[in-house]
C-alpha cells in the first residue's frame, strides 16, 4: 500500500496495542522513505467513529476515574496507565489527523505520523514502567476526553488543531513537572525518566498543532488570536485550569499575549 491515508485509517482501526504500535512503526518508516503519500483519489472519510482499542480499560466519566496518592506502588501504576491512555489516545488523534483532512500540505501530513510514531514509543516506554509495577494497560478504569474532542472537531480542522494539540495535549505540558516532582518525593526515578522523555518530545507535538493552527487560519483569512479563543469559547465554555508551563508552551509556539489571556481566563474560571 502506498496510500498514506488508508494506512493511517490502518492504524486507527488496529485495536490490538501491540499490533497498532507495530503498524504505527512500520509507517512512520515509509513515510520517511517516500514509500507512503496522500493520495489525492483515496476514499474520502466517513463519520468519525470509535478508534480500534482494546477492550480494556473500562471508559467512565472523567469523575469517576479515582484519584490516588502516589506514596504506594499502586497509586504509582495508576498515575502511569492515566498518561499510558493518554497517549494511547494520542496515537489515534495523530492518524485520524492524517486521515481525516484532506488536502493539506505534504509537511502536515509527515508531522502527524511523526507524532504517532513518537506517541507509540512513548506508551511502549509506559506500558513496561507498568509492568515493572506489576500491571498491564487495562487494569484501571480511564475516561475518553480525548477522543470526544476528536469527535466534536471531526468536520473542522482549523479546531482541531486548535483544541486538541493546544489544549488538550498542552495540558500535558502544565501538569507533568508537578507529577514528576510528586514522584521525586516518592523516590521513584525510574517513572520520572519516562516522564522526562513524553515532556520534552511533547513540546514538538504541540508546536506542530501550533504551526498547522495558523496556517489554517492564513488559509482562510481569519485572526489566529481572536479565533482560537472564540473556539475555547464554543466548544469548552471557560472550564480553564492552569496553571500554564509557560516556557514550554512559549517553546511550542503560544505567544506571550496568549498565555496572558488563558491565566486571566483560568482566574475567572
Amino acid at each position: 500500500m502506498t496510500d498514506l491515508h488508508l494506512t493511517a485509517k490502518a492504524c486507527l482501526d488496529a485495536s490490538d496495542p501491540a499490533e497498532k504500535l507495530r503498524l504505527t512503526h512500520a509507517a512512520w518508516a515509509a513515510v520517511q522513505s517516500g514509500e507512503l503519500r496522500p493520495d489525492p483519489s483515496s476514499p474520502l472519510p466517513g463519520p468519525v467513529g470509535t478508534p480500534g482499542r482494546p477492550a480494556r480499560p473500562r471508559l467512565v466519566n472523567a469523575r469517576q476515574v479515582p484519584q490516588r496518592g502516589l506514596g504506594t506502588a499502586e497509586g504509582r501504576a495508576a498515575l502511569v496507565h492515566a498518561v499510558a491512555h493518554i497517549e494511547f489516545n494520542a496515537i489515534n488523534l495523530s492518524w485520524d489527523a492524517v486521515y481525516r483532512f484532506r488536502d493539506m500540505p505534504d509537511g502536515y501530513y509527515r508531522d502527524w505520523a511523526s507524532c504517532a510514531h513518537d506517541e507509540a514509543r512513548h506508551f511502549a516506554l509506559l506500558s513496561a514502567r507498568l509492568a515493572e509495577l506489576g500491571h498491564a494497560y487495562g487494569d484501571f478504569d480511564a475516561h475518553n476526553g480525548l477522543w470526544e474532542m476528536a469527535e466534536k472537531t471531526a468536520h473542522h480542522d482549523t479546531a482541531r488543531m486548535a483544541l486538541v494539540p493546544r489544549v488538550l495535549e498542552a495540558r500535558g505540558l502544565d501538569v507533568t513537572p508537578g507529577m514528576i516532582e510528586r514522584l521525586r518525593h516518592a523516590g521513584d526515578e525510574r517513572t520520572i525518566a519516562v516522564l522526562e522523555v513524553i515532556l520534552r518530545e511533547e513540546v514538538a507535538h504541540v508546536a506542530a498543532g501550533t504551526r498547522w493552527y495558523r496556517w489554517c487560519c492564513e488559509r482562510d483569512g481569519i485572526d489566529p488570536f481572536e479565533t482560537f479563543f472564540g473556539l475555547l469559547r464554543d466548544y469548552l465554555g471557560v472550564s480553564l485550569r492552569g496553571p500554564f508551563n509557560r516556557p514550554a508552551r512559549l517553546e511550542a509556539g503560544f505567544v506571550e499575549d496568549e498565555l496572558d489571556r488563558l491565566a486571566a481566563l483560568a482566574v475567572a474560571g
